[in-house]
């Protein structure tokens, strides 16, 4: 059998990013149509028009549009939904009867979609087999929440589920090149938190392991693309040589114009921001989205205010430790399919990366982001110190001294994102599924197990009681009080994929 995987992963040439160009985005295609509708807000939601799929071909609709006497709201919106079909959210009827555990399997069939083909001039990517979306607004595919909704599968039986979103996973490698932030075109410019290593790791079919390895190592290249160029204290795309030669990673987007989903949102703080260039905004705030904490006072230059966003100057932490997380992957898969230059190749990688994090994301009390600009770890204190534990990154002393600088972040309900109430859906008292699971795993995995089980508690009281109290599992939590989360760009959505998915793990736990 290992003979049999070995030849395939040696047969199997690396992906490349497609030379092709990627489809466009809604923006890209009906431009000042796009602008207006957005900028007058037709639709609360900037999602809701990135999602509608047109009535007929987009130059037929921009014709139109052109002697179209749309100057009112009113006659704008009635062209719109005269030309595109809007999308609808699909609701469900809490039961809340039921006990949490059956209620989280009763919703997986619901939030279980196929997009084998797209309807066409859609923004949706087309997958090959069934998967688990978030539910609320996110209709399509997300990269990192996915893992986490993953993770409750197997309690349910859904073995099924997992190996079917690994595979469609794996397709958009192929594809793109890469895995983007969701399977809409407008998400194809950026990517997020690289965790396909993670959901491979939960598949239990062997037969596809050297083609997951092929993927593992082009989704490798594309957060390494430049790489070989860098010269010390250079950065290109998402990789950054230090001034020690080392290479580290930050968050980034290919695009430098408003969001599609957030158009508004973005055009708006622009103009409020006259001082500062639009397109390095725009990209800082597209690269904030890449890393999954859109967004946070993590980002931002003053600490308090979203105009002073500037993610592209930190090679994050979070984002470095499941890049060694990948590269530590990969050499174990290529040690099984006895590709030895692969192995060495990755297993240096991932030593070298372990050096890096741990000399240059350090600062002395805990793990936090580097800042490019400074040459000098961050001193705030965020939820992201806890993936250095979480990948084995840090040593004992490290670890031990991470636990106990990271206390001031757990409440009542569970690990807060930062200790900064901004306003912003991922700062204090907000708390996060994924967030849980990460410091759980991670203090466990370095012996501060009260800890880990004081977080775990904290988490089910709170989505149980919000459970008893409304018959909902939601995206986020106010963890101070026990109460549903707020802030950011859009209402706090109930379905949730990877509240669902943490939750039903931690629940399958054996006390």
């Amino acid at each position: 059998m290992l003979m049999m995987l070995a030849a395939a992963a040696v047969a199997a040439p690396i992906a490349a990013v497609p030379s092709r160009p990627f489809p466009p985005s809604p923006a890209q295609v009906y431009g000042p149509l796009y602008e207006a509708v957005q900028m007058r807000q037709i639709f609360p939601d900037s999602k809701t028009f990135a999602d509608a799929v047109p009535k007929r071909p987009a130059a037929a609709i921009m014709a139109a549009y052109k002697s179209c006497n749309c100057d009112t709201d009113p006659a704008l919106k009635a062209f719109v939904t005269g030309n595109f079909t809007l999308p609808a959210e699909r609701v469900v009827t809490p039961q809340p009867t039921s006990s949490l555990s059956e209620h989280i399997d009763t919703l997986w069939p619901h939030l279980t979609r196929t997009t084998t083909s797209g309807p066409a001039g859609s923004s949706a990517l087309s997958l090959p087999k069934p998967y688990v979306v978030p539910g609320g607004r996110f209709r399509e595919l997300y990269y990192w929440d996915s893992y986490f909704t993953m993770l409750g599968l197997p309690a349910a039986g859904r073995q099924d589920l997992i190996e079917t979103m690994v595979a469609d996973f794996g397709s958009l490698i192929d594809r793109y090149g890469h895995i983007p932030n969701g399977t809409r075109t407008y998400y194809l410019s950026r990517s997020q938190p690289p965790v396909f290593y993670l959901m491979s790791g939960l598949s239990r079919d062997a037969m596809t392991l050297a083609t997951r390895t092929r993927q593992l190592r082009a989704e490798h290249a594309f957060w390494m693309d430049g790489e070989a160029a860098l010269k010390p204290g250079q950065q290109h795309r998402r990789v950054a040589r230090l001034a020690d030669g080392s290479l580290l990673n930050r968050y980034w987007d290919d695009r430098d114009d408003p969001r599609d989903e957030s158009y508004r949102e973005d055009a708006t703080l622009a103009d409020h921001t006259p001082d500062r260039d639009r397109a390095e905004l725009f990209r800082n705030l597209r690269a904030g989205a890449e890393s999954g904490w859109d967004f946070s006072s993590r980002w931002f230059a003053d600490g308090r205010t979203l105009a002073t966003i500037r993610t592209t100057r930190f090679a994050a932490v979070d984002l470095n430790s499941l890049l060694l997380g990948l590269e530590q992957a990969i050499a174990t898969n290529c040690r099984t399919l006895t590709d030895t230059a692969c192995a060495t190749e990755f297993g240096q990688r991932a030593e070298a990366r372990t050096r890096a994090i741990r000399r240059h994301l350090w600062n002395g009390r805990f793990f936090a982001d580097h800042d490019l600009d400074t040459g000098r770890a961050n001193t705030v204190l965020t939820a992201a110190t806890m993936f250095p534990l979480f990948v084995g990154a840090a040593t004992p002393d490290q670890g031990r001294a991470t636990a106990a600088a990271f206390q001031p972040l757990i409440g009542e309900g569970g690990v807060m994102t930062t200790g900064t109430p901004s306003g912003q859906q991922w700062d204090e008292p907000n708390g996060w599924a994924p967030l849980q699971w990460i410091a759980i795993t991670g203090l466990r995995r370095y012996g501060e197990t009260a800890l880990a089980t004081r977080i775990k508690a904290g988490w089910l009281a709170g989505v149980q009681r919000e459970y008893a109290a409304s018959g909902k599992l939601l995206e986020k939590y106010d963890v101070v009080e026990r109460k549903p989360g707020g802030g950011g760009e859009y209402p706090n959505q109930d379905g949730f994929g990877w509240t669902n998915g943490v939750t039903r793990a931690l629940l399958a736990e054996t006390p």
